[in-house]
């Protein structure tokens, strides 16, 4: 650990065992301690809390325990939006928004709605590399919205001290890559605080950043390492597929009780453009969503991966009249399995896809857990559409990644059985 990451993290557990509002936030002026007093005081109030993270809705079954970058030219993401589901909140109208800048406003709306909300990472203060965070700093200043140092270990730590304190800290780590080295704290900290507090202590802290292919990346700007934060009991996942998707969920993650890493796939920041509700809104974790209907069988994936399963479903049809259900899991963890088993059991068949390799990813869970609840519905094996068991190439992308080709491949392979 360098001397800065040791540092924040010694800081944050100084701030956490305390129980004080920490200094930068006694500079903000007095309604930003009262905001922050109220909801310290609500987190030890709480009787009787989970331990773990759970979904919200009590039918759903849960895995485990949980308790500025252009378009890129050699990527091609066919964009689907699926059908517009944001609850029954009054969202005041809605306007023209790419998924940057969906995000931009979830937290326009999140820094607004609670004083003791902050905002920080690296290059955060002037809009970041991707612009999502353009123009916050501005408008709530330097205290709430800042840079840190270039120290992914110090990110996290300092995330975790701020959210023990109370306040509703949003850390940005620019590239999923590298959120590998702050894995500690986010493992042995921040998703066993809740926990080991016996509830005592709310771990509501959001960790964005970006992921997956990007067209030009190569090896350290490419990767999805969801599958890492999943199996890590006490974390939630989420990883939105386009702009409406994005600002609810990022809304309904940054005021979760529990450390959520919000993965959100770059090829799609400009490229994905949707009429979004430009009013505050959330999108519960947990659910999945069905966004094309189908008889004949499912397909599940998430984040941009699910544009190439729609793409895939419609050419399926077009040229073999086969019917296809695709699935977004928006939550990754816990994800929805009483929706992808429901779904399994009317078609009888189930193929998975994402962009991570295809050892240890998360689609090996979802076809474990389909052949274990649904064996019986089953009338083809369950296949798997991933990226290779190789570092993310640079010069041979277009052949590492599940393309429309390879799954609908698998579709009529599947279908054909």
């Amino acid at each position: 650990m360098t001397l800065v990451s040791a540092v924040c993290a010694a800081a944050s557990r100084a701030v956490c065992l305390r129980g004080l509002p920490p200094p930068w936030l006694l500079a903000t002026g007095s309604a930003s301690v009262a905001a922050w007093g109220r909801r310290r005081a609500a987190q030890q109030a709480v009787t009787a809390p989970s331990p773990v993270s759970v979904p919200e809705q009590p039918a759903s079954k849960t895995p485990g325990g949980v308790a500025d970058v252009s378009t890129p030219s050699s990527v091609t993401i066919p964009l689907s939006t699926g059908p517009l589901t944001v609850g029954s909140a009054d969202t005041g109208g809605t306007r023209s928004m790419n998924l940057f800048t969906a995000v931009n406003d979830a937290l326009r709306i999140a820094l607004e709605a609670d004083e003791s909300t902050v905002v920080f990472g690296e290059d955060v203060a002037f809009g970041g590399v991707f612009r999502c965070t353009q123009d916050l700093r501005d408008e709530f200043g330097p205290d709430r919205v800042f840079n840190t140092p270039l120290c992914e270990q110090g990110i996290a730590g300092f995330a975790i001290g701020l959210a023990a304190s109370g306040v509703t800290a949003v850390a940005e780590i620019q590239f999923a890559d590298y959120s590998l080295p702050a894995y500690d704290q986010l493992a042995n900290e921040a998703a066993k605080f809740r926990f080991r507090s016996g509830g005592a202590y709310a771990a509501g802290l959001t960790l964005r950043m970006p992921c997956g292919a990007v067209g030009h990346g190569g090896l350290y700007h490419s990767q999805s390492p969801e599958a890492l934060y999943c199996a890590t009991p006490g974390l939630k996942v989420v990883m939105p597929r386009d702009p409406v998707r994005a600002k609810g969920l990022l809304l309904a993650s940054i005021r979760d009780a529990n450390p959520v890493i919000f993965m959100e796939p770059k090829a799609l920041y400009r490229a994905s453009v949707t009429m979004t509700p430009v009013g505050d809104y959330e999108i519960p974790l947990g659910v999945a969503e069905v966004v094309r209907h189908g008889t004949d069988v499912t397909l599940v994936g998430w984040g941009a991966q699910v544009h190439v399963l729609c793409a895939a479903a419609e050419r399926a049809t077009a040229e073999d009249g086969i019917s296809v259900e695709v699935l977004d899991l928006q939550t990754l963890c816990p994800w929805d399995i009483d929706a992808v088993v429901a779904s399994v059991k009317r078609t009888g068949r189930l193929v998975v896809s994402h962009e991570a390799p295809l050892s240890g990813g998360l689609g090996g869970e979802v076809a474990a857990t389909v052949a274990a609840d649904a064996f019986l519905s089953l009338e083809a094996p369950v296949k798997r559409v991933c990226g290779w068991d190789t570092p993310f190439p640079l010069a041979h992308e277009k052949y590492y990644l599940p393309n429309v080709e390879r799954c609908l491949e698998a579709i009529k392979e599947t279908v054909a059985f």
